[in-house]
């Protein structure tokens, strides 16, 4: 039979078993700072081992000071400025903050002249925008078909379907837009899948919105 000193300790050799096999990073160091408080404890009120003790001490500190800094580096990762809080908010909103954050991070924030042509009715879209300033105009045929103003998606539709612009679209006045690479995005959605449902959910969503806008124009001209 083990004494009680002996049970804690395969305790605790069990759950750095556990950790090992884990495969998550952040459960594994949990596990291996609970088997560390274990063998702790047990040095300081069952064997009195003063070495186990400083080292599991070390061991203890070094998984706080991780700990920490993994939390630093969180919190700086999902600070978003005013453009980016606006496209988080808005498109990315059913995203968590650090996914948020990783899609946001595979474009740039550039600014654009009146006159600036995004999409040309019938060619590939090499870029989907999101709209931070500004307004642009959707035509088809030569005819009006929408209004792109802050909030909206560019492009989205390529994303979703890989097919030719349905519309011409053309910055009406000085804007400030997000732009990435449609390819850059599909392959963030294959690297991430576990984000492609949510994120092909606002794009289908955005689309649909500005279709219902495009016909009310078209019902009422």
């Amino acid at each position: 039979m083990f004494s009680t000193a002996g049970l804690v300790l395969q305790l605790s050799y069990a759950l750095l078993v556990a950790a090992m096999l884990s495969g998550k990073p952040r459960l594994m160091r949990l596990l291996i700072a609970l088997a560390a408080i274990l063998i702790l404890l047990r040095a300081a009120l069952l064997v009195h081992d003063g070495a186990a003790i400083v080292w599991m001490a070390i061991l203890l500190t070094a998984w706080l000071l991780k700990l920490w800094g993994d939390r630093r580096e969180n919190a700086a990762t999902t600070l978003f400025d005013e453009r980016e809080e606006a496209m988080r908010s808005g498109c990315l909103n059913d995203l968590p903050r650090g996914a948020a954050r990783l899609f946001i991070d595979q474009g740039l924030w550039l600014e654009g002249a009146t006159g600036e042509i995004l999409t040309n009715e019938g060619q590939t879209v090499d870029h989907i925008y999101f709209l931070a300033s500004g307004e642009a105009r959707a035509s088809s045929g030569g005819r009006t078909v929408g209004m792109c103003r802050p909030g909206d998606l560019i492009g989205e539709a390529t994303v979703l379907s890989g097919g030719a612009a349905t519309a011409t679209v053309t910055l009406v006045s000085p804007a400030t837009f997000w732009c990435a690479s449609t390819a850059d995005v599909r392959q963030f959605l294959d690297d991430h899948d576990s984000l492609r449902i949510t994120i092909e959910r606002s794009f289908s969503n955005a689309l649909r919105e500005k279709l219902r806008a495009a016909n009310r124009l078209i019902a009422t001209s």
